[in-house]
């Protein structure tokens, strides 16, 4: 019975982490909040896996995971983003911006939770991922033009609903044997959190960047090979093999 519990411990870990940094940030601790958001994220990457490695998965498991992640990576997020840079702002746009990145993230979540994807890949921009990068980004507020994160902003929202693909790395399992050592890495990384807030959040924002800009320009690329293709359909036989992407 504890077992199976596991993995429903940790989505529950994952949303008191949401739950904490919508708490955090209101209480004007943005720089915890934001590695409230790192730590449900490390939450969120574990729980399926030692889900598969306890062979105890779940629909139950599967919809409070979904759950969880809205709150965690869409609302939290949000709000951080709202409190830290866009509360004076005209409040009709702060407020729709706001709020259209929670609402695309529950579209994004349930679209994965129905539509089969192409294996060893996400459409669209996971919503960790996504709340991941928005929660980072709030802290550099003094460096980044409020136009700017509004942007980045409404850009996030649109790729977790986009048809971009993102490499799925959930393949890499979790031996039973190796399950134990999951506790150790939460602790390692909760104290990390709270000693080193602002240096750990802003040192993660850059790898979330990159993986939200690597599907994008992915995407391109392969829009471009496309359209040159129908272009010059006499260069197709001369050129070589490209590797397609359910490969990766």
């Amino acid at each position: 019975m504890i077992t199976k519990s596991i993995p429903s411990l940790l989505t529950v870990g994952n949303l008191f982490l949401g739950i904490a940094a919508i708490i955090l940030v209101f209480n004007e601790k943005p720089e915890h909040a934001a590695m409230m958001v790192i730590i449900a994220m490390l939450l969120d990457g574990v729980d399926g896996r030692v889900a598969r490695a306890l062979n105890v998965q779940s629909e139950f498991g599967k919809e409070l995971d979904s759950l969880s992640d809205v709150i965690s990576f869409g609302v939290a997020p949000a709000f951080i983003m709202y409190v830290v840079a866009f509360q004076n702002l005209n409040p009709t746009v702060a407020w729709i911006i706001t709020a259209l990145f929670p609402i695309c993230g529950a579209l994004r979540l349930a679209r994965f939770n129905v539509v089969s994807c192409a294996p060893g890949y996400f459409i669209g921009l996971p919503i960790p991922a996504a709340g991941g990068v928005l929660a980072t980004m709030a802290l550099f507020k003094n460096d980044i033009s409020v136009t700017i994160l509004l942007a980045s902003t409404l850009v996030l929202s649109l790729l977790m609903v986009s048809t971009v693909k993102y490499p799925n790395f959930k393949k890499i399992g979790i031996p039973r044997s190796a399950v134990w050592v999951v506790p150790i890495v939460v602790a390692i990384a909760v104290v990390l959190g709270i000693l080193l807030p602002h240096q750990l959040s802003k040192i993660l924002f850059l790898p979330l960047l990159l993986y939200a800009l690597y599907g994008l320009k992915k995407n391109v690329d392969r829009r471009l090979k496309r359209r040159y293709r129908k272009r010059h359909p006499e260069a197709i036989g001369t050129e070589e093999p490209i590797q397609s992407d359910s490969s990766a």
